[in-house]
């Protein structure tokens, strides 16, 4: 990790299948955090839950940041404190959805996020989204439909809570890939974790209920998952457009499927199945054009 710390914060060149490559493995981490998140937030209120994980990440960048106190200083502060707002509200928002819907629900109704992204990267990013990339977003979409299947049980007022959640988490997604250049993966993780626990804390008092052994090591393993994921993202956004990567966090919803089979006892139906082939089948897609478009550049007698 201290390898890679600082990397980020130079000008990284795009490597769009790399970065893939990580959205993949970082939302496979995010899924077993949230199977776990849905079992405690059982016992605890969904600020407590996020209170503990934050706590258990500040002891684990703690010593990193210590060996290298350049990584206290940001060169985008406001973005900072953007991004750590954005990642609180979509960690609460999501665990205050799990206390209500299955884990598989409440991942599809959160897969709103790359649809934001999209169309945020335009305005705030400056990125250009082709009509094949748009049709490819709006097909997974669909296929998030699919799976939520509406009338059933996960559409009523509980379904805004993920929505927010998505909101939350493109608007974090879009202000870490402005950041791409100023400030490196450890900065970010360190800011957006202080702005969480200094937060959370302050509604700590109206919630606390002690945790136990149990919920403790859950919490310590949350954290874990935490870090490795939330980095791995940070690294993906410096090496690809936001527009690009962000539809392949739609992969998540094959974890929540088996963790809600293998935790929680939850079958999926054939629905659930044809959701999930129209979103990766997406995913899929994007890479394909990409690929084109890179084979295209390079043919150019513009190409350098």
């Amino acid at each position: 990790m201290d390898e890679i710390a600082a990397a980020p914060g130079r000008a990284a060149a795009e490597r769009p299948f790399f970065a893939i490559g990580l959205v993949l493995l970082a939302v496979m981490l995010f899924s077993g955090m949230d199977a776990m998140s849905k079992l405690l937030v059982v016992d605890y209120d969904p600020f407590e839950v996020v209170w503990g994980r934050y706590v258990v990440i500040t002891a684990i960048l703690a010593p990193l940041v210590l060996r290298r106190p350049r990584h206290l200083k940001s060169l985008r502060l406001g973005l900072q404190l953007a991004r750590g707002i954005g990642m609180l509200g979509a960690a609460l928002f999501f665990i205050a959805g799990l206390a209500r819907l299955p884990i598989a629900d409440a991942t599809a109704i959160g897969f709103a996020s790359p649809l934001l992204v999209t169309a945020l990267s335009i305005p705030l990013l400056g990125e250009r989204v082709g009509p094949r990339r748009w049709t490819a977003v709006a097909a997974g979409f669909v296929g998030v439909l699919v799976v939520i299947r509406p009338g059933s049980g996960a559409i009523g007022w509980a379904a805004l809570l993920p929505l927010a959640s998505a909101t939350c988490w493109a608007l974090s997604l879009v202000v870490t890939r402005r950041m791409r250049h100023d400030d490196g993966a450890l900065t970010m993780l360190f800011y957006s974790t202080v702005i969480g626990v200094v937060l959370a804390s302050a509604a700590l008092p109206l919630v606390w209920r002690t945790p136990d052994v149990r919920a403790w090591a859950m919490l310590a393993a949350m954290g874990v998952l935490s870090v490795a994921g939330q980095y791995l993202l940070i690294v993906a956004l410096t090496r690809s457009a936001a527009s690009l990567v962000a539809p392949f966090s739609y992969s998540q919803i094959v974890w929540s499927t088996l963790m809600g089979i293998l935790v929680f006892g939850t079958v999926p139906t054939g629905a659930t199945w044809l959701g999930a082939g129209i979103v990766i089948a997406s995913g899929v897609y994007i890479a394909h054009r990409e690929r084109i478009k890179a084979r295209r550049a390079w043919r150019s007698p513009a190409y350098p």
